[in-house]
C-alpha cells in the first residue's frame, strides 16, 4: 500500500527495488495497480497554453512534434514551465547534448492497456528523474533554448509507439508518432 501512496504523490519508494521503470517496462508489486491517465492537457499555460501559440505544427516542413513559443516571442518564454500532459512515469530524464539538450520521456497508461509517450526536449531544467511518476499538470521542467542553440520554445512530440529512438526531429515517415494538439483536443477531460 505504501507503494501505491508513492506513485498516486509522484515521489520514490524508500525501496527503490518496488518499482523498477525502464524505457518499455514497469513493474510493480501484484496487489499495486498502474496508475491510467485522467485525461490530456497541454505542456505551457496550464491547461489550455494560454500565452503561447505553436509555432512549428506537426508534421509542417516534416516535423515530428510541435514546438511551443511564448505569444511575446523570442526568449520571453525561456524558463518558464512546462507541465507533464498526462499521468506518467518518466522513463527518461538527462542532457542528450547537440541538438536536443534536456530531454524528458514519460509513459501514460490508458484506459484500455494502450500506451502512448510524450517526449519534451531543449528544457532549461528537468525536475524529474527516470522512474518518478507525475499527475497531469505536474511541474517536471522549464523551457529552454539548448544553450543559445534555438530561441527558447517547448519541442513536444507524442508516439503512439513507445519507445522509438529519439530521432532527429523532423522525417517524411510520420508511422508511431500522434499530431500532439489533435489528440490533447480530442482527449480531455
Amino acid at each position: 500500500m505504501s507503494v501505491l501512496f508513492f506513485l498516486i504523490h509522484g515521489c520514490k519508494p524508500k525501496n527503490e527495488n518496488t518499482i523498477n521503470v525502464a524505457a518499455n517496462s514497469i513493474k510493480i508489486n501484484q496487489q499495486d495497480t498502474i496508475n491510467k491517465v485522467n485525461g490530456f492537457d497541454f505542456p505551457v499555460g496550464k491547461p489550455d497554453a494560454k500565452g503561447y501559440y505553436n509555432a512549428q505544427k506537426f508534421t509542417k516542413n516534416n516535423h515530428l512534434g510541435e514546438d511551443w513559443n511564448g505569444a511575446k516571442g523570442g526568449n520571453t518564454d525561456l524558463g518558464d514551465t512546462i507541465y507533464t500532459i498526462a499521468n506518467g512515469y518518466v522513463t527518461f530524464a538527462k542532457d542528450l547534448g547537440e541538438g536536443w539538450g534536456n530531454v524528458i520521456r514519460i509513459k501514460h497508461y490508458l484506459n484500455d492497456d494502450t500506451q502512448i509517450e510524450s517526449l519534451y526536449a531543449h528544457c532549461d531544467s528537468i525536475y524529474v528523474t527516470k522512474g518518478d511518476y507525475v499527475t497531469k499538470g505536474y511541474r517536471i521542467g522549464t523551457i529552454g533554448n539548448n544553450n543559445g542553440q534555438y530561441l527558447a520554445h517547448l519541442h513536444l512530440e507524442l508516439r503512439g509507439q513507445v519507445g522509438l529512438p529519439i530521432g532527429g526531429g523532423y522525417s517524411n515517415n510520420t508511422h508511431g508518432y500522434l499530431n500532439p494538439t489533435e489528440y490533447i483536443k480530442n482527449n480531455r477531460k
